[in-house]
């Protein structure tokens, strides 16, 4: 066997696939292949806070009417540092931190879990809303939602009741210490609470409670999310109002206001994915990037001298015969070469003793026997022909090459 040269085509009988896996063609088909599975770890990890949230929702993400993402980038705007809260464990923290639950029925234990002594504020629902079908994020207004609704936030920790009123547009009133900054214009149609440990903070003119302080700690109720709302800021004087009222109700030195949107289905938990793209771990997933990428280079390119690489076939007798050998042994026909070396030794004996070469066969087998040694030749001669095997054959030449080694003697 031999090695085949396989050279470049000539240019009249190259196929039009000749050059579909050149070097550079599969490099770059491995490093799209690399970078599309990296992103896809990515992505996967990060989905759930790529989420846009526009879906016309009353939350921190929604640009619709009843939507608070205005608010959001106004405090950004004004230097306050936002922060949308999308994991529970981030409730804890100091600063001020605004829930805008959707609907009464939803468990809001976790906003209020551990934040005795933290201000916390509750925007409470108001609208009835259907998604625009012309506009992807926007609603219409149905209607006002029923009473016990919004009075099912914070129940049965607090027992509220709800009221609308028709306000006519005239201003609110700001009690509690509130500061003079704060001037909103009450909405047409006006929410308010009342009930035990409510204390007024922003009043409509019938001292009816638009926004409460509930008990004795920092936690705030907004009744009208109107105050907060797109629709509602639109109006630079409400605007300014809000941002003032957020500031008053934050913490001492507080660095952001942190605006949640686990309670509106937006949340996400910790992921084995997402923590090997998050500090600390991200440096052993850089790590280990590296390290396949240097094993990737290592695999592509050779390091220390090369080896020569051996001929198939060797030149000479010596690897004629060894290759001849080896396809003997391979065919499994040694032991049917013993007749071949017995001529191959009845030739090289006349040779040697000068024996008439007009002695054929019989004649030279008799001439042979009776040469003086231990063994006669047509002894050994017709042991190598009725070898059956390897080991036999093996025996009766090496008898016949012994046998012609004495009589040189």
């Amino acid at each position: 066997m031999s090695d085949v040269a396989i050279g470049k085509g000539g240019s009249g009988g190259g196929s039009e696939m000749d050059g579909a896996f050149r070097t550079r063609t599969v490099v770059l088909i491995l490093a799209i292949g690399i970078l599309g599975f990296i992103g896809t770890l990515v992505l996967g990890a990060y989905a759930p806070d790529l989420r846009s949230g526009r879906n016309g929702g009353a939350h921190a993400l929604s640009n619709a009417a009843v939507g608070f993402s205005g608010i959001v980038r106004l405090a950004q705007a004004t230097g306050r540092n936002p922060q949308i809260i999308r994991d529970e464990h981030m409730l804890d923290s100091e600063d001020l931190v605004v829930l805008t639950p959707e609907t009464g029925t939803k468990d809001v234990s976790p906003g209020l879990r551990g934040r005795s002594a933290k201000p916390t504020l509750f925007v409470f629902p108001k609208w009835e809303t259907v998604g625009d079908q012309f506009h992807g994020g926007w609603v219409r207004y149905q209607g006002l939602k029923p009473a016990a609704d919004p009075e099912g936030v914070l129940a049965p920790g607090y027992q509220l009741k709800i009221y609308r009123h028709p306000s006519g547009g005239r201003p609110l009133v700001t009690t509690g210490g509130l500061p003079a900054d704060i001037h909103f214009t009450a909405p047409p149609a006006v929410q308010t609470i009342t009930g035990p440990n409510v204390h007024p903070l922003v009043t409509d003119e019938e001292g009816r409670a638009v926004v409460a302080r509930l008990g004795s700690g920092p936690l705030y109720v907004v009744a009208d999310p109107d105050l907060l709302s797109n629709q509602g800021i639109k109006d630079a004087h409400q605007a300014a109002s809000a941002l003032a009222l957020l500031d008053w109700m934050n913490s001492n030195d507080a660095d952001s206001i942190n605006f949640d949107v686990t309670l509106n289905g937006f949340g996400h938990s910790a992921s084995p994915l997402k923590l090997a793209f998050d500090p600390p771990f991200l440096a052993m997933t850089l790590a280990i990037a590296a390290a396949v990428m240097l094993a990737a280079w290592q695999a592509t390119a050779r390091f220390g001298s090369p080896r020569r690489r051996e001929r198939a076939i060797a030149f000479g007798k010596a690897a004629l015969i060894d290759n001849t050998a080896a396809l003997v042994r391979k065919a499994g026909r040694q032991a049917m070469l013993g007749s071949r070396y017995v001529d191959v030794i009845r030739d090289r004996a006349a040779m040697v003793f000068g024996i008439s070469p007009r002695l054929r066969d019989g004649a030279l087998d008799a001439h042979l026997d009776r040469l003086e040694g231990r063994a006669r030749f047509t002894e050994l001669a017709e042991a190598a022909k009725s070898a059956r095997d390897r080991h036999s054959a093996l025996l009766a030449a090496q008898a016949l090459h012994q046998w012609l080694w004495e009589k040189r003697r």
